[in-house]
């Protein structure tokens, strides 16, 4: 896997947020910055017309997955870290997290969603162009939750009884919209920054992967790709608006949902790396079923998370915000998932 970047959350967010300590004046910045920020809402409203796509016509086509093709790369899915799992058995565990990725990703398009048409409101009697941008990316978001559903339902045909995803959405959804917009529109940004950064480091070029999963997440990606636009646009509009206090109180958010996101990870690669054992032809000793588990999470805290905060236009960004207290305190939450690192590629978290 061609790496999405260094987890470097200590000396290149500092950087960054060693600049943020002088005052702002947020009504001020947010003035100047409107006629720029309307033509990127435009620029965003032009490619979704463009790249627009339906699930049936341009993405099933009518077929279906393979079990003899990989699903997730093995940068992403980390399968080659299990010596001890033959290439068929590898193979399987990928089509397993494969499920899995495409589950948690609809599962967080419901918070996503609902989150881009409460912040599309406070355009609605003004900026018509940022109005239209996020009435689109809502609705973007509700076909990507039809697509992974699809793609749910048709793997479901396809593999062994007995798979589950453990969260619920609107359960998920509910809490995460219970946080500060700051918070929500941070941990959004994330996700749709490593959804381009999984595709383009590690499924656009690997023709060993199944055809239709590929194309899946290719359509995904092109839409995701102006969301993440939006994400941007919005999380500094918000941030322009808070009191230092109230920012404080926003980044307190975005480490309980980090967390969160966590708890709902570490539940998830138990129940797959269950399943997974469970449709194995041979037993497995009680210290190869932990090694499963263990390199289930690890897989998924990388996609998850780590992949995310990798990737510096979100160091850029986040650091762009908070001070350097601040940022000491989210790289302190983040020290344990530090390991979630695909093997050769040690973490750079400062201490």
């Amino acid at each position: 896997m061609a790496n999405t970047g260094a987890f470097d959350t200590g000396d290149t967010l500092q950087r960054h947020g060693a600049a943020q300590e002088t005052p702002r004046n947020s009504a001020m910045n947010a003035s100047i910055a409107m006629p720029a920020a309307t033509s990127r809402y435009a620029k965003v409203i032009e490619v979704s017309k463009r790249i627009r796509w339906e699930i049936e016509r341009d993405v099933i086509r009518g077929r279906s997955f393979s079990l003899d093709r990989t699903y997730l790369p093995a940068g992403l899915s980390l399968v080659d870290e299990i010596h001890f799992l033959s290439a068929a058995e590898r193979r399987t565990l990928s089509q397993v997290q494969g499920r899995t990725y495409a589950n948690l990703f609809g599962l967080v398009e419901r918070f996503i969603g609902a989150k881009m048409m409460d912040v599309s409101r406070e355009h609605a009697l003004g900026d018509q162009v940022a109005f239209e941008a996020l009435v689109r990316f809502t609705d973007e978001e509700l076909k990507h939750q039809a697509l992974f559903r699809r793609i749910d339902e048709m793997l479901a045909a396809q593999m062994a009884p007995g798979y589950a995803c453990v969260a619920e959405p609107n359960a998920v959804a509910e809490a995460v919209l219970s946080k500060r917009t700051w918070a929500v529109l941070a941990l959004t940004c994330h996700i749709e920054l490593f959804t381009q950064a999984h595709y383009r480091a590690s499924i656009a070029d690997d023709e060993t992967l199944s055809p239709l999963w590929k194309d899946v997440f290719l359509f995904h990606w092109r839409e995701e790709s102006q969301h993440a636009i939006l994400d941007e646009l919005e999380w500094q509009r918000e941030d322009a608006r808070l009191d230092d206090a109230e920012r404080d109180a926003a980044v307190d958010d975005l480490i309980a949902l980090v967390g969160a996101v966590d708890g709902i990870l570490q539940a998830q690669a138990d129940a797959d790396a269950r399943y997974f054992v469970g449709q194995l032809d041979r037993r497995l000793t009680t210290e190869s079923t932990l090694q499963v588990r263990n390199t289930v999470l690890k897989a998924y805290r990388w996609q998850y998370i780590v992949s995310g905060v990798a990737e510096p236009r979100f160091q850029s960004l986040l650091a762009s915000m908070v001070t350097s207290a601040q940022l000491r305190r989210i790289q302190n939450a983040l020290a344990p998932l530090s390991y979630a690192q695909p093997a050769g590629n040690p973490p750079a978290l400062a201490a």
